[in-house]
């Protein structure tokens, strides 16, 4: 397959070069099957289990028997807190779990593969020289975002854009920290889903250098 070259611009929204993507990475394949059970883990390794009831053992109180055994013409019971009785404890009731498992690592990195090359195939992936900042303000990131045409005017209300890097420094943690519509991430740490769940990718020459190192 030939390689496939995209423009690599600079802070001002300006080309300023090309690069010819990995092909053993970009190669344009999508696969579906494992871009859906990476999703699927991703969730499921984020949800918390939290649904809980109490055993009759758990609830305070119940420590005394309630009448003698025998000679009373009531049926018998050993404590107030008896699942048959209001304000009992509960018979297999939920209980705190983990729904957490892993998923093998050559499935994750052929969906992160494929996540990448449905964003190249959208021309939703945009590669910048360097992102470095003199200042901390958010508003010259959102000027170099508004110059890469990445800011959300005229877009639908969940248009989110992720930045991967490779490094970053305490400016630029500064002015990126306040943007709502952007999600920043070391390049070599992204996942599927938040490569999915966004609907632009902005990587720097770096942050793809890392990348292209750990799916290679």
């Amino acid at each position: 397959m030939e390689a496939i070259t995209l423009p690599v611009y600079n802070i001002e929204g300006k080309e300023v070069d090309n690069l010819k993507l990995n092909t053993s990475v970009f190669d344009g394949t999508v696969n579906k099957e494992a871009l859906h059970q990476a999703i699927v883990a991703y969730r499921a390794n984020n949800r918390r289990g939290m649904a809980a009831t109490k055993t009759r053992g758990e609830i305070s109180g119940g420590g005394k028997k309630p009448w003698k055994q025998k000679g009373t013409g009531r049926a018998r019971v050993g404590s107030i807190r008896s699942p048959l009785w209001r304000h009992g404890g509960v018979i297999f009731g939920p209980h705190p779990r983990d729904f957490s498992y892993e998923l093998p690592r050559k499935i994750n990195l052929l969906a992160l593969k494929s996540t990448l090359n449905v964003k190249v195939k959208d021309n939703n992936f945009l590669i910048l020289d360097d992102f470095n900042l003199d200042t901390g303000k958010t508003k010259d990131a959102l000027g170099v975002l508004s110059k890469l045409k990445l800011d959300p005017k005229h877009k639908s209300d969940n248009y989110s854009v992720l930045l991967l890097l490779d490094k970053a420094s305490d400016n630029l943690k500064k002015a990126l920290r306040n943007i709502g519509f952007l999600n920043v991430n070391h390049a070599a740490y992204t996942n599927p889903y938040e490569v999915m769940a966004n609907q632009k990718v902005l990587i720097t020459k770096s942050g793809l250098t890392k990348l292209t190192e750990r799916l290679k």
